[in-house]
């Protein structure tokens, strides 16, 4: 494999704001999007190897069978994320590889992960491992999916042969990444595999994933009770256009309920939200939910990763500019709130990304801020930005470099806005950029690049893009700039 390098113009202000002392400085990446091998050495279709094949689902028809080849090339991708001086990588495991079609453990799968881990832990890179990020066995998708209880079941014995294989060497455990979206985009909403359009399906996914972190956490703690366990959800900042009108603070409070709440407060609570029960427990929440649940999806977890992309700004009146974000394809799909009828989506005027994400970094530390007083600060639960970044139409300069000002500029201002949460008193402990390499960005396909090093699909020639080398120099120096901390 090749890999480019530029050098990056040093920093001209001698100020400098600092991160503390055993703040992880990471990158992430998931199995479906990078590793290819579909279909080598045992492994099985997942829900997104279906899902990928359905006219219409993913722009140019794109899918996961070779994606980055990381499968093969994982070696000099780890050689890569050494360059860049990554504290930590955070990956998945695939479930279809681990255990195809749910079935018995898959040896030549599980091997890979474990090279994997070996490969990281001799550069100094701390594995921080993801049992879920959405690639589902097909075949338990076929016997129901995630709407069915009893997956949640399998998923925990899935987490078990995943420890059998790596907990001698991986310290770190997340359970889940972004239930919303492997529920109630999945399930609802349709645009993510298995592309479901059912309110009630969603709302049991929702409720069965969160069963299945509680009894994957319970039995991992069973099985060594040194484990760092933990969840990642994807959060927002939702808020009122019009803060004295009673329809915007309605429509705000249900969004936050059905982005947020849904989650945080069975995690920490060990209960769903009286005005979230009043929403969506007619809609199928309260004939999923059985006496005991609760106590166990609440065990307690030892960290809670947050991904953080953009805020929102709603109103229950429509916008004259609308920010509901692009559709990847025409094939239809509803919204993935199971009850936000009427809940229309405003732009701030802000810059956007590539998604049509407007660019928010206040938000963040907003959000930290709120997640720490609510709830892991309460709950003594360590906090960490998990995912972060930016799509942005990247193009390759004569000169071979990548300068990519705008998405350096997104990762340089929401590490400022993570300094500033800590500033104001709130103990976060890492950040994980999204992602380490352009891969498939699920139903976007090959559509959107959110890597800090750039990947040729055709040659699978690796770039450090500008984006990658000002990352190496925050994690070289532990710091950030004056000129980019605002």
């Amino acid at each position: 494999m090749t890999i480019t390098t530029h050098p990056a113009a040093e920093p001209t202000a001698a100020a400098v704001r600092r991160f503390p002392e055993g703040f992880l400085l990471g990158a992430a990446a998931a199995a479906y999007q990078i590793e290819g091998a579909a279909h080598k050495d045992g492994r099985t279709d997942s829900i997104w190897d279906a899902f990928s094949r359905v006219p219409g689902a993913v722009v140019n028809a794109d899918n996961g069978d070779v994606a980055c080849d990381h499968y093969h090339r994982y070696r000099d991708d780890v050689a890569l994320m050494r360059e860049l001086g990554l504290n930590a990588y955070r990956f998945s495991t695939s479930w279809a590889r681990v255990r195809p079609d749910g079935g018995p453990v898959n040896p030549k799968g599980v091997d890979f992960y474990s090279r994997l881990v070996d490969e990281l832990l001799e550069s100094g890179i701390t594995p921080w491992l993801t049992l879920y990020h959405w690639d589902l066995p097909q075949a338990l998708e076929e016997q129901g999916g995630w709407a069915n209880r009893d997956t949640a079941y399998r998923f925990r014995d899935y987490a078990l042969s995943v420890h059998d294989a790596l907990g001698d060497r991986v310290d770190i455990w997340t359970t889940l990444n972004e239930p919303w979206c492997s529920s109630f985009l999945s399930y609802t909403g349709g645009a993510h595999a298995p592309g479901r359009q059912d309110v009630a399906a969603g709302l049991a996914a929702a409720h069965h994933l969160l069963l299945g972190h509680g009894l994957a956490v319970q039995a991992l703690r069973e099985r060594d009770a040194s484990l760092d366990l933990g969840i990642t959800l994807n959060l927002t900042v939702a808020k009122p256009v019009d803060p004295a009108h009673p329809g915007d603070l309605d429509a705000a409070r249900r969004i936050d309920g059905q982005f947020n709440r849904v989650f945080l407060d069975p995690l920490f609570r060990g209960h769903y939200a009286d005005d979230l029960l009043a929403d969506v427990g007619p809609l199928g929440l309260d004939a999923v939910v059985q006496p005991g649940d609760l106590e166990v999806i609440s065990s307690p977890i030892d960290a809670l990763g947050v991904n953080y992309y953009h805020g929102e700004y709603v109103s229950d009146r429509p916008a004259a500019n609308p920010i509901e974000g692009q559709a990847p394809t025409d094939r239809p799909t509803r919204s993935p709130f199971p009850a936000a009828e009427g809940v229309h989506f405003h732009s701030q005027g802000l810059p956007r990304t590539g998604m049509g994400w407007e660019v928010q970094p206040d938000g963040l530390r907003e959000l930290l801020g709120r997640v720490h007083r609510e709830y892991t600060g309460p709950a003594g639960v360590r906090l960490f930005v998990t995912e972060n970044g930016a799509a942005y139409d990247d193009e390759v300069s004569p000169d071979g470099a990548v300068h990519d000002v705008e998405r350096t500029g997104f990762l340089l201002s929401h590490l400022s806005s993570i300094l500033d949460a800590i500033d104001e008193g709130t103990p976060v402990h890492g950040y994980f950029y999204w992602s380490i390499l352009d891969n498939f960005e699920w139903a976007w396909g090959y559509d959107k690049r959110f890597g800090i090093v750039r990947v040729d699909y055709e040659t699978q020639e690796r770039t450090i893009k500008d984006s990658g080398l000002a990352y190496q120099a925050v994690i070289r120096d532990r710091a950030l700039p004056a000129a980019s901390a605002r």
